[in-house]
């Protein structure tokens, strides 16, 4: 593949000296490759709160009648705050920095050739705006009246309501934490732009780039241009709760839907901005298991920006039922429709990609493969919801929470367990436990669809969402069994977690060393060392070919890396590393 516009001529980005010192290195450092071990763990003990909200939420659903081992009952106001912040945790606070703040900080650079990030200050800004956000957040949960309570999404009136009956600063510490984690990730937006597009290596042409980095720049580019009204409504909606303006109020001019619509102009393509790096993960794993050349490469490049330009017109499909103007309903239903079809090419082409290859199933091809199969699901009955007709009687449901599921879990969790097991070996030199790496897996693929695929069943039957205690509706009691298996599957989901969390601190110590290039990949991460020192690069890499060139006809070995010259590739026997 080539493309008539070429890569810079030289590596500009700054070499900074090796720092030491605890502080410097490990918290205050401006290493693109710390900071992105920053985000990843903040993401992991934001979902070890995220996770723990769901399995309280489950229990009371299952068995509305009992208290809670650990935590005793819950009312409805609780049980709304924990609604809000599981919501609000999972998507902007463990999504956002695993897939984007982790997993592109840490490749992007180093996928592209290039020794940092493009602003190293502004991205250790980045993380610790984040990391002020996310204290934001966990303080609302012990001021008066407890945390939010509106929902992740912050439907007014609801989350409007204090100009008639207070302050409740949980709810403004929600807002003000939101536009911090947006402010963060806006300025590594940036970074990122800059640094896939000015920085990369000779040779390294635009489709020479790794799809990681081609999702990953789509990504910011589609949250950068997306944020912005949301950021706006937010302040107001602030302004609103604090200053006793009137922007969602219609006694004062104000109109609620007004919300609704800044909201999901972000809220969709935010979808988006959190899917395509999980895809990319799983682009990433998939030909290096299956010792194949990616399928379609350009037809994905083109697919994936075609989906972040049509994610733009998409958000009104959250809205059939807002009481927004009923013309609205057909153009957004084909909107809808239409952009099932970028992300249905990309599917296809792992598929395709794995016809034919000598597939290994270790742990991180399992997960993209569980990835694959269960976005599957999401797809296509995001394609009934899509449907103004059909959303009307269950966008109220259970139907719509397993949807939304479907989609996120697979990008969010499966791919970024396949990113985690695929990139381990180069972030800290060791490699994880393959045994309990696979228990990992199935205990994770089998329980998750022991969740939500009864609770498809219940929003079929017209369970409704958001309802502190479904077994008081007496048509609803013949349901109640399936929220009782979802519960027991949750829980063993959140069980199966263990056995990852103890491979990594015992890998981290006890781990079996590894090389550069453990799994005999292409891409330029594995041509440095195993974890790679700072500057990255000791001498500016040269790009020859395609990132995903596998079992090519001729080559001395079933790989070659971007960096390998032609005459050492197809003539010369290397002893592989």
């Amino acid at each position: 593949m080539s493309t008539a516009v070429a890569a810079p001529a030289a590596n500009l980005a700054p070499a900074h000296e090796h720092e030491h010192g605890f502080v410097r290195r490990y918290i205050f450092s401006v290493d693109h490759k710390v900071i992105a071990k920053q985000y990843l763990t903040l993401s992991a003990l934001m979902a070890l709160i995220g996770g723990a909200s769901s399995y309280l939420i489950r229990w009371q659903l299952a068995w509305p009648e009992t208290s809670i081992p650990g935590w005793g009952p819950i009312g409805p106001d609780n049980y709304n705050a924990l609604i809000t912040m599981h919501g609000t945790i999972m998507v902007f606070f463990v999504a956002m920095p695993l897939l984007l703040g982790g997993f592109g900080n840490y490749l992007i650079p180093l996928m592209v050739g290039a020794d940092d990030m493009a602003f190293p200050r502004l991205n250790a800004l980045s993380f610790w705006t984040l990391f002020t956000a996310s204290a934001v957040l966990i303080a609302s949960f012990f001021v008066p009246n407890g945390p939010a309570a509106s929902g992740w999404t912050g439907y007014v009136p609801l989350s409007d309501k204090a100009v008639y009956t207070g302050v409740t600063w949980g709810q403004n510490l929600w807002i003000i934490a939101l536009a911090l984690e947006f402010a963060s990730f806006l300025m590594g937006g940036v970074n990122f732009l800059v640094t896939g597009l000015n920085l990369r290596a000779r040779g390294m042409t635009l489709m020479r780039l790794p799809l990681l980095v081609w999702l990953e720049l789509t990504a910011a580019v589609v949250f950068l241009l997306s944020v912005g009204p949301l950021v706006a409504g937010a302040i107001m909606l602030l302004l609103d709760r604090t200053m006793g303006t009137g922007f969602y109020q219609p006694d004062r001019g104000g109109d609620p839907l007004l919300w609704e619509h800044l909201f999901w102009f972000f809220g969709h393509p935010e979808v988006y901005v959190v899917a395509l790096p999980g895809f990319g993960s799983m682009l990433e794993v998939i030909p290096v298991f299956a010792r194949k050349p990616i399928f379609g490469y350009r037809m994905i490049v083109y697919s994936t920006i075609g989906a972040g330009l049509l994610s733009f017109i998409v958000w009104a499909h959250h809205m059939f039922v807002s009481g927004m103007d009923p013309r609205l309903a057909s153009p957004f239903s084909v909107t809808t429709i239409m952009i099932s079809v970028p992300f249905a090419i990309i599917l296809f082409a792992m598929i395709a990609t794995l016809w034919g290859g000598s597939i290994q199933l270790a742990s991180p091809m399992l997960f993209a493969l569980g990835g694959v199969a269960t976005f599957l699901i999401g797809g296509v009955t995001g394609i009934f919801l899509g449907s103004a007709a059909v959303d009307i009687v269950m966008h109220g449901t259970y139907f719509v929470v397993a949807h939304f599921h479907y989609t996120l879990f697979p990008v969010v969790f499966f791919g970024g367990f396949a990113g985690v097991y695929f990139w381990f070996p180069k972030m800290f030199g060791r490699m994880l436990n393959e045994a309990l790496a696979q228990v990992h897996f199935w205990v994770t693929f089998v329980s998750f669809n022991a969740v939500f695929i009864p609770l498809f069943l219940v929003g079929l039957g017209g369970s409704p969402r958001r309802i502190y205690e479904l077994s008081s509706y007496e048509t609803l009691k013949h349901l109640q069994p399936l929220h009782v298996i979802a519960t027991l599957a949750a829980i063993v989901l959140l069980i199966g977690q263990l056995p990852f969390i103890f491979n990594l601190i015992y890998s981290l110590v006890r781990g079996p060393r590894c090389g550069r290039n453990p799994w005999h990949a292409n891409t330029l991460e594995w041509t440095v060392d195993s974890p790679p020192q700072h500057p990255n690069f000791s001498v500016p890499p040269r790009v020859y070919r395609d990132p995903y060139e596998y079992s090519v006809p001729g080559a001395v070995r079933d790989f070659i890396p971007q960096d390998l010259a032609p005459e050492e590739a197809f003539a010369t026997r290397r002893v592989a590393e």
